[in-house]
């Protein structure tokens, strides 16, 4: 496949970067700035871009069989972005022949209980909530988005953090995924492994799923 990433120099983006080499994908990495991305590879293309200005990117995605947006707001401190960043590429994507759409979410719009979500909880952090905020407004943008392309939003467990690759997840929709302990969690490696088995097979198109153990 032929796979345009935004984000490759966060956390979860370099991840997902790792796991698409690995597999043989081409991947077009989008970064504001490339000196921030150490990886080299015979498979990857370094573009200088903003997710904001796609005449900085439109060219290097195109034709592409799949982009993936791992985008926070933290840097910025812009939570408006992700949501504004999400329509974006609704809209323009289409315009590239770019047919899926593959979008890292948050945890916080996963409901615990009918009606109420993660974020809901007084003691979810107060330094997140804006984020987690703004991805369940992204997540809205999707859901009443007319867009053509085939968009699937990933929530990653309530925790998510460095561990093993194990391969196993258990995939889930609007309920937040918790083990027989009650806990809820991911390793990166492990959401990243799941986020490329949905960017290959295409299997859970126009929908919000989460991942965890």
């Amino acid at each position: 496949m032929r796979i345009a990433l935004f984000g490759a120099t966060g956390h979860l983006g370099h991840a997902i970067l790792d796991e698409a080499l690995a597999r043989g994908h081409d991947v077009t990495a989008i970064v504001r700035d490339p000196s921030r991305l150490s990886t080299h590879h015979a498979r990857l293309t370094v573009v200088a871009g903003d997710v904001a200005r796609p005449e900085t990117w439109l060219p290097a995605v195109h034709g592409s069989d799949a982009v993936v947006a791992s985008l926070s707001a933290r840097r910025d401190g812009n939570p408006d972005s992700l949501p504004a960043n999400a329509r974006l590429l609704l809209d323009q994507l289409p315009a590239a022949g770019v047919p899926r759409l593959v979008w890292v979410g948050g945890a916080g719009s996963l409901e615990t209980a009918p009606g109420v979500r993660v974020l809901d909880d007084p003691n979810f952090p107060a330094a997140w909530k804006a984020e987690a905020e703004a991805q369940g407004r992204a997540l809205e943008i999707f859901r009443a988005s007319t867009s053509p392309i085939a968009w699937t939003y990933i929530s990653p467990a309530a925790l998510i953090e460095d561990g093993e690759r194990s391969g196993h997840y258990r995939i889930g929709g609007d309920q937040l995924l918790v083990d027989a302990a009650g806990s809820s969690r991911i390793s990166v490696a492990d959401y990243a492994i799941a986020l490329l088995d949905r960017a290959e097979k295409g299997d859970a198109p126009r929908r919000r799923i989460t991942v965890a153990y």
